[in-house]
């Protein structure tokens, strides 16, 4: 019997100044880490392997990941990686048994070997300042920490890797890459015929991804906060181009440009803006302070753009806020005579007392059958003992602004209880009982608040919306700052999503708040006015991050360090400015266009549209006896409105 041949290793490809950056939470680990990144064929199988600089000499690649749980290798339940993984479910790793490797030791611990037919894909982002990273993600879901080529070298791997498996690119990102054997024939079927997309969500999600969302969903509804920060603000750049629609900027490469990765100097995916000017600058006006010279002889607001208009320029002075801020959240139409808000309000303090009454009815026997309202009991007494208490209208011990905080959270389940309650929602209403005083008018500027906000879903699709639109906005407006987010693991901007949820209120002081929401309630110069506003604080940080040695943490941490430290009105203009800057670009992106309003897909919905605020009036008005007299001037006013022009923004 002839002896068994001796394996033989075959060096193909090796490449030194390749970084590991690990994001180690621990003081005494460099969280920078050089090294070779080499291909090397053992046995016959290609294997992708990186190992640290002080490594050399020893067999280092000691870390594998396998195709299958069980299928070989021998599970290290522990394995300490010396930070936490994205998401945290690399639960466990595993070892080769053929092998006899010396056990992993601390300088060791990140060098790891990928063999070539367990690359699912890789992601390549340019560092504008002139440094790429690849992100490699295996068959099982694990991304591995981002290698950065601080000498080059990314081209000549990825021509390398060539030779054993083909690079695709992604339909929905140019900078995602799908590996295939070469005797795949995946490829000749069209991404459709795979059923990537077959639910029309864009799922292209590794498996770590979908277990922490899925997880995340769980707890959200109980503690968003938690569960962003725990969770989503963990995202890598992954999570961007996975959840970006089919049809958005970032386009896929033609069928002549599928033999290879783009070079460094391409920026594939995405319209190239040359045209953005300098940015304009921006005055902000005075408050406003006039209210009744607005009105008609019967009460209507003659010019509700007027009027919103001198509201996003300079805000409302506090005097007026009360009646303003009701027309802002639909409390009442803008076209509603004296004569009929007197009836709207007559109508909705009746429905608010009758859904009060319902939960204010239920017995403590009832309620210890009824866990989803004694949940929601639970949540709301919790948050309100905590919200805004620095106010004297909600500070100290049996207040009874706490009271009406609670009744009127309390009243919105048995409003909306499909929703119920969800933390952030106490924030939400606060301001508005602190300016109305009144608890029915409270309620129902919150469900307004409500429908126009719509961050609270427990899908969270319009919060995964809003940072897909963002990084859409700061990769026209600052693309460099956005790769260098991006090399640092912080692409997705999921640390904004405490700014989103519940519109920047622990940013800013509560006085400011008031003049911020009531500029965002205009909805002008667009309904996304808040993504400009979170492009303009990132941009206000380019300063402490480009050239830094920030890493994921260290950025979550300055973002929520920003807290009280921000100028509302220097916020305002950057975001003016960011608009205006955009708007004047002829060759902006039409996804770019879509964001900021300049754009609005046909709909079938706009022939009707020009009636919706008469149809809301009499809708308001239907068990009022002054709906039949009132019908034909409320026609008239929006027929007027419907054909007033645009107007040109200031």
């Amino acid at each position: 019997m002839e002896p068994k041949a001796e394996t033989i290793h075959k060096l193909v490809f090796e490449k030194e100044g390749v970084y590991l950056h690990t994001n180690a939470k621990r003081s005494n680990q460099d969280t920078t880490i050089p090294g070779f990144i080499r291909i090397v064929e053992r046995g016959g199988e290609p294997a992708l392997e990186w190992s640290a600089l002080e490594d050399e000499g020893r067999n280092a690649a000691a870390v594998f990941y396998t195709k299958k749980d069980g299928e070989g290798g021998v599970e290290d339940t522990n394995f300490d990686p010396g930070y936490e993984p994205d998401w945290a479910v690399i639960s466990t790793v595993k070892r080769d048994q053929v092998r006899e490797h010396p056990p992993v030791k601390e300088t060791s611990q990140w060098s790891f070997s990928l063999p070539l037919s367990e690359l699912y894909s890789l992601r390549r982002s340019r560092f504008s300042l002139g440094r790429n990273f690849l992100v490699f993600t295996s068959r099982g879901g694990h991304p591995l920490p981002p290698l950065h080529f601080h000498r080059g070298g990314t081209r000549e791997l990825l021509r390398a890797m060539q030779r054993y498996i083909i690079l695709a690119p992604s339909p929905v990102d140019g900078r995602l890459f799908l590996a295939y054997p070469h005797d795949s024939g995946a490829l000749s079927q069209s991404f459709d015929e795979l059923h990537l997309f077959d639910d029309g969500s864009s799922d292209l999600v590794s498996v770590s991804l979908l277990f922490c969302v899925c997880y995340s969903l769980r707890r959200f509804i109980q503690d968003p906060y938690a569960t962003t920060f725990g969770g989503f603000s963990k995202v890598t750049n992954f999570f961007r181009g996975a959840l970006r629609p089919p049809d958005s900027p970032f386009h896929p490469r033609g069928p002549q440009d599928h033999h290879g990765p783009p070079s460094a100097d391409d920026e594939p995916g995405f319209e190239l803006i040359t045209c953005l000017g300098p940015k304009p600058d921006v005055t902000r006006g005075q408050p406003l302070d006039k209210w009744e010279e607005f009105l008609d002889p019967e009460g209507r607001v003659k010019d509700p753009q007027q009027i919103k208009e001198l509201v996003f320029r300079g805000g409302i002075t506090p005097s007026l806020r009360k009646d303003v801020w009701k027309f802002l959240l639909g409390f009442y139409p803008w076209n509603s005579t004296v004569k009929e808000r007197e009836d709207i309000l007559r109508m909705k303090t009746d429905e608010y007392f009758r859904m009060k009454v319902q939960w204010k009815s239920v017995s403590e026997e009832q309620e210890m059958r009824n866990s989803l309202l004694r949940g929601y009991r639970s949540l709301i007494e919790r948050d309100v003992s905590r919200t805004d208490r620095h106010n004297t209208f909600f500070s100290g011990n049996d207040n009874p602004g706490l009271t009406l905080l609670n009744d009127v959270l309390m009243t919105y389940c048995m409003f909306n209880f499909d929703l119920g309650y969800v933390q952030g929602m106490s924030d939400l209403l606060a301001p508005l009982l602190f300016v109305t005083q009144n608890e029915v008018e409270s309620f129902w500027c919150l469900t307004g608040f409500m429908e126009m906000h719509q961050n609270f879903e427990e899908s969270q699709e319009a919060m995964k919306q809003q940072l897909l639109q963002l990084s859409l906005l700061m990769k026209a407006l600052d693309p460099e700052l956005l790769d260098y987010l991006d090399s640092q693991d912080s692409g997705s901007l999921c640390f904004c999503f405490r700014w989103l949820l519940i519109w920047f209120k622990r940013e800013f002081s509560f006085e400011d708040i008031l003049s911020l929401w009531e500029v965002l309630w205009t909805r002008l110069p667009c309904e996304n006015f808040h993504l400009l506003m979170a492009a303009s604080i990132l941009e206000s940080q380019r300063g402490e991050f480009i050239g830094s040695d920030h890493d994921f943490n260290t950025i979550l941490k300055h973002i929520n360090e920003l807290t009280m430290k921000l100028d509302l009105q220097t916020v305002l203009r950057g975001a003016e400015a960011n608009y205006l800057q955009l708007a004047c670009c002829k060759e902006l992106p039409v996804k770019v266009q879509e964001v900021i309003g300049l754009y609005v897909p046909p709909s079938p919905d706009d022939e009707t549209s020009a009636e919706s605020e008469s149809h809301e009036t009499q809708q308001l008005l239907s068990q009022s006896q002054a709906a039949a007299t009132e019908t034909s001037q409320s026609s008239n006013s929006t027929a007027a409105a419907a054909a007033r022009p645009r107007p040109t923004y200031p």
